[in-house]
């Protein structure tokens, strides 16, 4: 049999082999435009391919030199030929399946699957091969057996991590993670890229890519960013600053809130609304927290600028300077002329706030004196009480700044009965008689008295 005459036989073993050519290159050609993201694999499979026609022609060399059907050159040959030529279509198939049928529907089964239906598919094709080609698939599967134990005592820390795999898998077909999901590992933070049989990669917002093996996620702790069932994607942020003890945490607090809850910001979530903490007092300043919900975890940074932006913008227009980590000395030459003097200031404010509570009208200017150096400074916050219904009574208030509410319990329900202000006071009554205070009084706004 001339050469020719064994190329074309051999073309004929699994069909004719050029409509199947043909076919197989039209099909590549599509996929490699319109699946950009499986052109490896679609590479690969025309290079297998490529070696199946290659196996075709050493077919034929085989045969024109005078070997039968059943010579051992001839059916190894002919058997890895078959092989690849198969494995190249069914990676075409594969691509097909997942990347354009399933993803036309919105099915996206998890990569650990389909690596293991491929493989399947491959060990399925090389026994059907083996059998057709007049192997003895008995002692195969026993010589497979014999190497597949000296491969496991000799390889035991491979076979470990493959197994680390196989519980990646079913934490894949749970659906724990996902592709695209944000996740932190240790203090790493990044997107699951691709989930595959033994690894999973995570792009970073550095624009680097990690790859971790499936074992090391299933004994670490993995954070799944912005996941509360039932809940939208949003992941909270926390932006610090620094403002003097000068400015009261409540005018802090307030100035914030309203700049960031007033136009949306962009991937900041308007549910839960953002909102300002007080974190810690430091020796000079307290720390401050802006929180907010991010709703794009890709832009953390940009986000947190924007916001930092809007708290440096209402801090200025409410007249309130950040404050930077320091520690100031300042040095007073204190004197006796300097301590009467301010300590002069000091009872005049008291003595005037005196005239203006109508008990104390009669009272004489040294009386009025001696009582305004008894005085203490009593400052209240927005919602603190100053007094409660039923407590007893130790002190007459004097407001000088801020507004309060009266609430009187009737059979068990609040009711407001009055408000109250800069230059008003209470408590008088309990203060002379002993009685238990008949009222509560809460602030409205930030407060100073004297009491």
């Amino acid at each position: 049999m001339t050469f020719w005459e064994s190329l074309q036989a051999a073309a004929h073993l699994a069909g004719p082999f050029h409509w199947t050519a043909l076919g197989f290159v039209l099909v590549a050609l599509i996929l490699f435009v319109y699946v950009p993201a499986e052109r490896p694999r679609i590479k690969t499979s025309v290079i297998l391919f490529a070696f199946s026609f290659a196996g075709l022609i050493s077919i034929a060399i085989i045969r024109s030199s005078g070997a039968g059907d059943d010579h051992i050159a001839y059916r190894s040959v002919k058997w890895v030929a078959l092989l690849t030529e198969s494995i190249a279509i069914v990676n075409l198939a594969s691509v097909f399946l997942f990347d354009v049928l399933l993803s036309a529907i919105r099915i996206r089964p998890p990569r650990i699957l389909r690596d293991l239906l491929l493989a399947s598919a491959y060990l399925v094709i090389a026994f059907i091969l083996l059998s057709r080609s007049g192997f003895d698939l008995t002692g195969i599967v026993a010589t497979s057996a014999v190497i597949t134990a000296v491969i496991g005592f000799s390889l035991a820390d491979t076979l470990g991590n493959i197994m680390g795999g196989m519980a990646g898998m079913a934490l894949q077909m749970e659906h724990t993670i996902n592709v695209g999901d944000w996740v932190r590992i240790d203090q790493l933070e990044g997107r699951v890229k691709e989930i595959r049989w033994r690894q999973t990669s995570i792009e970073t917002r550095d624009w680097d890519t990690i790859v971790f093996p499936n074992s090391f996620l299933m004994r670490g702790r993995v954070t799944l960013l912005g996941h509360r069932t039932g809940e939208p994607r949003q992941h909270r942020q926390w932006v610090y600053f620094n403002v003097d003890f000068r400015y009261a945490p409540t005018d802090v607090i307030r100035a914030v809130e309203t700049a960031l809850c007033a136009e949306p910001i962009p991937r900041v979530a308007r549910e839960p609304a953002p909102h300002c903490l007080v974190i810690d007092f430091k020796d000079s300043y307290a720390t401050y927290a802006a929180r907010y919900w991010l709703t794009d975890m890709a832009q953390t940074d940009p986000t947190d600028s924007l916001v930092r932006s809007r708290v440096y913008s209402a801090l200025r227009r409410a007249g309130i300077p950040l404050s930077i980590p320091a520690r100031s000395i300042f040095l007073t030459e204190e004197t006796e002329k300097r301590r009467e003097r301010k300590r002069g200031e000091e009872i005049g404010h008291r003595i005037e706030a005196l005239k203006g509570v109508e008990l104390f009208s009669k009272l004489t200017d040294e009386e009025r004196r001696e009582l305004a150096a008894r005085l203490r400074v009593a400052p209240f916050v927005s919602g603190e009480a100053l007094t409660k219904q039923g407590a007893e009574a130790h002190w007459l208030y004097i407001i000088i700044e801020g507004k309060a509410e009266v609430n009187v319990a009737v059979d068990g329900r609040s009711e407001r009965v009055a408000s109250i202000g800069e230059g008003d006071f209470f408590g008088e009554m309990g203060m002379m008689t002993g009685e238990p205070r008949r009222a509560t009084v809460a602030a409205l706004t930030d407060m100073l008295c004297y009491r």
